[in-house]
Formats: structure tokens, sequence, C-alpha cells
């Protein structure tokens, strides 16, 4: 008996962890959303991001990164703004997600946008482009998916301009730790 109390409470807390890492949205600054047709339904699992969008010195240069320093990343086989990336695709590189207006703190605020995805969610981009994590960034500002060509394109960390960086070498223009997270 008190194995399945000790299952069932177990249960209970991953069911609340989940529950907790859904998406909420901020307010603040932001352009107007943009809009396209999205795909097809997908049965791609909802990931939450904080629809917040800050810069990061990384080995890179600077850096986008979430609200809670993740580093950012564009597809390069998106189409504008919208995303290809569904199923095992957003499994492995979860869609930053909002449910409010996104907000830009050290960017270009005209930059930040949403779009509709196929699974009823509104993903982030910046520049026109969907935003994503990588799944195996274990710690913020963490870039092991940079230069990935997993699931039929490259995947770029994105530069405060818009631009993806495309180097893999630590930029000679970034030096010492990054620090803060653009806090």
């Amino acid at each position: 008996m008190n194995r399945a109390a000790t299952i069932a409470a177990a249960a209970t807390a991953v069911a609340a962890f989940a529950a907790g890492c859904g998406s909420s949205g901020t307010t603040g600054s932001s352009s107007a959303s943009t809009s396209s047709s999205p795909p097809p339904s997908s049965s791609a699992p909802a990931t939450g991001g904080s629809g917040t969008l800050r810069t990061h010195s990384s080995p890179l240069g600077r850096i986008l990164v979430d609200g809670s320093g993740r580093t950012l990343y564009l597809f390069r086989a998106d189409s504008g703004t919208t995303s290809h990336c569904y199923g095992t695709c957003a499994q492995a590189w979860p869609p930053d997600t909002t449910t409010g207006h996104p907000s830009a703190h050290g960017l270009n605020a005209t930059m930040v946008g949403t779009t509709p995805r196929n699974d009823h969610t509104t993903q982030v981009t910046y520049h026109g482009h969907p935003l994503y994590r990588f799944s195996q960034d274990t710690q913020p500002g963490d870039t092991s998916g940079q230069g990935s060509t997993a699931f039929g394109g490259a995947w770029y960390v994105v530069s405060p301009s818009g631009a993806s960086i495309t180097s893999t070498a630590p930029s000679p223009s970034s030096s010492g730790s990054g620090g803060g997270y653009g806090y």
C-alpha cells in the first residue's frame, strides 16, 4: 500500500512540475504578430517559453536567449515565419512559445513577433525567424546545437541583428565570461 501511495505522489509531482513548465505570457514592447496559414495538424508536444528575449555574450559573440538564459536557434528549413519543426523535431528542438506578447530586453522590439503553430500554440519569432531551444543544451548559455543539420536543415544561434551566426569557433570579439544572460 505504501508503494502505491509513493507512486501516486510521484505521478502528482511530475504532473505539477510539467504544468509549471508551461508557457506564460509577459507584457512589454513587441511588434504586431505575423500570421500565416499553419500547416496541417501534428501531434507535436506543446512546449513552453517565457516570451522574453534577451542578449547574452557567448563564445560565438552576442546571441539571443530566452528569459531563462537558454540559447535560441533558428532553423534554416523554415519558410519565413512558418515553422517546419513538428513531432520528433519539436521534441529535440522545442519551439519558444508564448501565450502573450513577447518582450525584448536590449533588442530591437520591432523585430519581435509571433507565428501560429499547427499544434495551436504561438511561437516567438525574431526578425521573421521562428525561434527554438535545443533539448541537449543543459545549462543557460549552452550552444551545443550550433551548426547541427538535424531534421533536414541547419540550426544556428541568432545574433541581435536577427542574422544566423554560422561560425562554430569562438568569436574574436568575445572575451571572458558572458555573465548575466542579459539581466
